[in-house]
């Protein structure tokens, strides 16, 4: 069994590039991301973990990440990805993340509202909803990239 992460980074990141990967990669680097290896993962935040605004770990770490994103090459198009994690005042917490051609106001609506839906399933009531978001209008090939990483 691989052992529970303890903390957790809110991030988000948009830009260009040369290629939809290029894109993808120069997003992560805005986010403050890409230099870890992204191991993705589903949608729940461990119990107890501690929020750290700023990701501190060693380059090339695996790095479980809950993650939305979106490539474009339509020149002008704007694109948006949000995550939103809803936190139980005693249990876990649930991720949710998403990501589509629209302002960033409306990702995070997205979100937010995914994540109230988790936890009505559940039977669960969120005492703190974090949201993080980025929109990018796309200049040659864009990417908008928000995540939730994991780590130890």
């Amino acid at each position: 069994m691989l052992p529970t992460p303890r903390k957790f980074t809110m991030c988000a990141g948009a830009a260009d590039g040369s290629s939809r990967l290029n894109a993808f990669d120069n997003a992560l680097l805005q986010a403050g991301i890409g230099n870890v290896n992204l191991v993705r993962v589903s949608s729940i935040l461990p119990p107890g973990a501690l929020h750290v605004p700023d990701l501190q770990i060693p380059p090339g770490t695996l790095t479980p990440t809950a993650y939305g994103s979106i490539t474009s090459d339509v020149v002008e198009e704007l694109i948006s990805a949000a995550v939103g994690i809803g936190i139980s005042a005693d249990s876990f917490g649930v991720i949710m993340e998403y990501s589509g051609h629209c302002s960033r106001q409306d990702a995070e609506n997205a979100v937010v509202q995914m994540v109230k839906d988790a936890f009505q399933v559940r039977q669960m009531e969120p005492i703190e909803i974090l949201v993080k978001a980025v929109e990018h209008k796309v200049v040659d090939t864009g990417c908008a990239f928000a995540a939730v990483a994991l780590w130890y």
